[in-house]
């Protein structure tokens, strides 16, 4: 199907970059399931993983997450080989004898990108995290060996404006709390003060937030006055859920886009003090698809020359710089969740720095 402002020449530039980018991904994630495999072999037979558990749990999420991981990576070289081939091949030259300008020629390399960082952007926001838990539970059970924390002890957190909830014990597999109290503020002063002997989340409950108390003691205070009241058994709703007391590893990695912010949000609320990891992985969702622009601008002015030595130079680059951009999404990460860097700052740094490595390259490109 022919689209109006794509002529036969951006069908063509389009279909090698996609052509290429799809190539790669598959050689290079082929390599590096058989390689996770061999290495990984003896651990699953020692502890006896189902093969359809490895294939199905593990391998099959396994390839969206890393394909995801090293997408601007292999934007990067896709562009780099497939421009050096046209470039060796004079078909830049013919392109740009006929008139067409270096941003013209851009445009191709533009909607592939697009294309590539509304897939990237979709399978991390929906997609990857869905499967990340599955992949976890495999790796913690078949490959580290860790299992997933099942109880908490002295939680204390914020569950509303001015309300805060205490849980002596947490069992995370009966879902079951003990020694819960629940104090309500208004003006700074405690005007409700609840205790429970045990707590138990109702997973069979169409609501969110629905909690079972029992052996509950209300104390209203009003002024001079206070009322106690003595409750067998009831059924609340009270904003918080298991997960809010039982932190998982690489937890972030398990939430929608959704789920994130509004776990970011609620933690906000209650005041918690380990939400860097979270939102630095929120604002990197929608920083890492805006690579594929980046890195395709440069690594088009980068190899679009016709050189004596081939694409062994521009290869060379581009390897160093996307190298370099991987690492640098790493250290920033690390200085905002360690030195207190601003977690949207720390997700875009890499974007900022390579946008003026681009704006620089494009500007020397060959017109």
């Amino acid at each position: 199907m022919k689209i109006p402002f794509l002529k036969r020449i951006d069908r063509y530039l389009i279909a090698k970059f996609l052509g290429t980018y799809f190539f790669s991904i598959i050689l290079i994630i082929t390599i590096a399931v058989v390689f996770d495999y061999n290495e990984n072999v003896d651990r699953f037979t020692t502890h006896h993983a189902p093969m359809s558990a490895i294939l199905g749990q593990y391998y099959l999420n396994f390839i969206p997450y890393y394909t995801n991981l090293f997408s601007a990576l292999f934007v990067f070289l896709s562009v780099i080989f497939f421009t050096s081939k046209l470039a060796e091949g004079s078909e830049i030259i013919a392109m740009i004898s006929t008139g067409m300008s270096f941003r013209r020629l851009m445009r191709p390399y533009m909607i592939s990108a697009a294309l590539i960082a509304g897939m990237s952007f979709y399978l991390g926001a929906e997609v990857i995290p869905k499967g990340s838990i599955k992949r976890l539970a495999f790796e913690n059970q078949y490959k580290r060996f860790k299992k997933n924390p099942t109880y908490a002890d002295n939680v204390q957190l914020q569950v509303d404006t001015g309300v805060i909830a205490f849980l002596e014990h947490f069992n995370g597999i009966s879902r079951t709390g003990i020694h819960f109290s629940l104090d309500k503020f208004e003006d700074k002063k405690l005007v409700s003060h609840l205790t429970a002997k045990t707590v138990v989340y109702d997973t069979l409950s169409d609501v969110r937030y629905r909690w079972q108390l029992k052996d509950v003691t209300v104390r209203d205070m009003r002024g001079m006055r206070e009322k106690i009241t003595y409750i067998p058994s009831v059924d609340s709703i009270i904003m918080m859920e298991p997960q809010d007391f039982l932190f998982t590893r690489n937890q972030q990695e398990t939430m929608t886009n959704s789920e994130l912010r509004e776990y970011i949000s609620k933690q906000r609320l209650r005041g918690s003090a380990n939400l860097k990891v979270f939102e630095v992985e929120y604002h990197k969702r929608y920083a890492t698809p805006f690579a594929a622009f980046i890195l395709s601008s440069i690594g088009l002015s980068l190899s679009s020359r016709k050189r004596k030595g081939g694409m062994g130079l521009s290869l060379g680059v581009g390897l160093a710089l996307s190298s370099i951009y991987i690492l640098l999404q790493t250290v920033s990460a690390t200085f905002s969740i360690q030195a207190g860097m601003h977690p949207a700052l720390a997700a875009w740094t890499p974007n900022i720095l390579f946008f003026f490595i681009a704006w620089y390259l494009y500007t020397k490109a060959p017109k």
